[in-house]
């Protein structure tokens, strides 16, 4: 009887705190966990742009045509994410904006490497591929407390993006270089 009402008191003293919330666990699985706001930012740029320092593997330069050139410029998002990030502000108290955002590229560097092995690939020719992008904004810096002012001002930033490729390069043997495009080209 006596083990009984112990249980029966230490029950009664415990189950206020796991009803009221003060018990941390009180909620099972179901306890909410805070999560910073940058953890999403990582995860995107983890998870969402993958493919943006990645090598793309094309195929064989054929003989006798000329030599791709480098005409697909990096797109205004890729340009965006190799900028550096605004500094995270408090909110009504110190926030920094980018508007009137204008992006110009420029073609540095177009060259084709000579052929060479590369691991996992194979031999392949390096299609040199860098790019000049300027990106002109108007800097906003804001902040309502505790005295109100904005601050704007014309900014300019450039970003050097190389978008290098591989060319696939199966040898003189004309057999190979079917089979290879034929390989591509999924026939």
């Amino acid at each position: 009887m006596r083990m009984v009402r112990t249980l029966l008191l230490l029950t009664a003293a415990v189950a206020p705190m796991g009803l009221a919330g003060c018990y941390p666990c009180s909620m099972g699985i179901f306890t909410p966990v805070p999560v910073p706001p940058w953890v999403t930012e990582r995860m995107e740029d983890k998870y969402c742009n993958k493919n943006d320092r990645r090598t793309a593997i094309l195929p064989p330069i054929r003989p006798g045509f000329p030599p791709p050139l480098c005409e697909d410029p990096p797109d205004e998002s890729m340009i965006l994410r190799a900028l550096p990030r605004v500094k995270r502000g408090v909110p009504y108290f110190c926030e920094e904006d980018r508007d009137d955002i204008q992006i110009t590229t420029e073609r540095l560097v177009d060259k084709i490497d000579p052929p060479r092995f590369f691991p996992l690939v194979g031999w392949a020719q390096l299609h040199h591929c860098h790019w000049k992008c300027t990106m002109y904004y108007v800097e906003t810096i804001e902040s309502g407390y505790p005295f109100p002012f904005r601050c704007k001002r014309p900014r300019s930033q450039v970003v050097y993006i190389d978008k290098d490729h591989l060319h696939l390069c199966p040898g003189n043997n004309p057999d190979a270089q079917r089979s290879v495009n034929r390989d591509l080209a999924g026939n």
